[in-house]
């Protein structure tokens, strides 16, 4: 053996020795835990005792779960208004942020801070703000002559508010991501715009918007499934009310597992809502290859 192959065959068993830690984490913590889970979605699992085998039974009980079936319709909506505000703002404050000006880095820096902060922590600062007798919002509109709703207890303001509060706290990391999109357009792009007499709106829509159609894709992608993975706020704001106006799927998932201890159903939704993200994230890259091949 030649000592350019005994290099090659020392440096691949290093960096096998190096991967094993993070493999073995992953399939124990990762690939063990579900394929337990797609087991216990074909039983009656329920913690306590029950442990049989009942098929697809859970997943045919899907088709008759009205509330799930709400939960879809409630994330469809969030996602309808979401998904559009969250690109706009992000690419707004990026493209606002984006030249070397005094005191933008501040600004920057201001704008990532929500997305550091926890998702309970900040729904829980908003539950006060957005509160209709002393909250901050209310008393402001009180001010100009308006009285405030009851953010969290009416609709369609309680979804309004969830929108509101996911908005605030996303957009600063998308807003980064923007930035090193619009950093990654050549400048002599915009040079030979500006020479053939090109105004800003121009040197948007035929430049910057094409150069960032890969950096949209990752973003709404990354909306989409978090819009469909949404939690935190719906479970701490509204606790999925009023009259299932806010519950999400995953609200819905956790209520049927850790609430009502019917954890082989929980796991049947959870596969179900994997599928969907699974579909959508497909469908939306399609979509992207055959924009960009035009």
């Amino acid at each position: 053996m030649s000592s350019r192959n005994r290099i090659g065959t020392h440096q691949a068993r290093m960096g096998y020795l190096f991967i094993t830690p993070t493999l073995f984490l992953f399939i124990v913590f990762t690939i063990i835990p579900v394929i337990m889970a797609l087991y216990l979605s074909f039983t009656n699992y329920d913690v306590v005792s029950r442990n049989d085998w009942v098929g697809l039974a859970n997943y045919k009980r899907i088709i008759d779960d009205a509330i799930l079936l709400i939960s879809f319709k409630n994330i469809l909506y969030y996602a309808v208004l979401f998904i559009p505000l969250n690109v706009i703002c992000s690419l707004g404050l990026a493209l606002l942020f984006y030249r070397s000006r005094l005191g933008f880095k501040l600004f920057r820096t201001a704008g990532y801070m929500p997305t550091l902060t926890s998702g309970v922590a900040a729904a829980t600062v908003w539950i006060f703000l957005l509160n209709p007798e002393y909250g901050f919002i209310n008393e402001m509109l009180a001010k100009i002559g308006i009285v405030g709703p009851s953010w969290l207890a009416q609709m369609p303001y309680a979804m309004f508010s969830i929108v509101f509060v996911t908005l605030w706290q996303s957009i600063g990391a998308n807003m980064v991501i923007y930035l090193a999109g619009l950093n990654g357009v050549p400048d002599h792009l915009y040079e030979s715009a500006n020479l053939d007499g090109a105004n800003s709106w121009q040197s948007f829509r035929y430049i910057t918007w094409p150069s960032l159609r890969p950096t949209t894709f990752f973003v709404s992608t990354m909306s989409i499934i978090g819009a469909l993975q949404l939690f935190d706020q719906a479970y701490i704001l509204t606790k999925g009310g009023p009259a299932n106006s806010t519950k999400t799927v995953v609200y819905h998932i956790y209520q049927q597992g850790m609430g009502q201890l019917q954890m082989g159903y929980a796991d049947a939704m959870a596969f179900v809502l994997a599928f969907v993200i699974l579909t959508i994230s497909l469908i939306n890259m399609r979509l992207n290859k055959e924009e960009s091949m035009v």
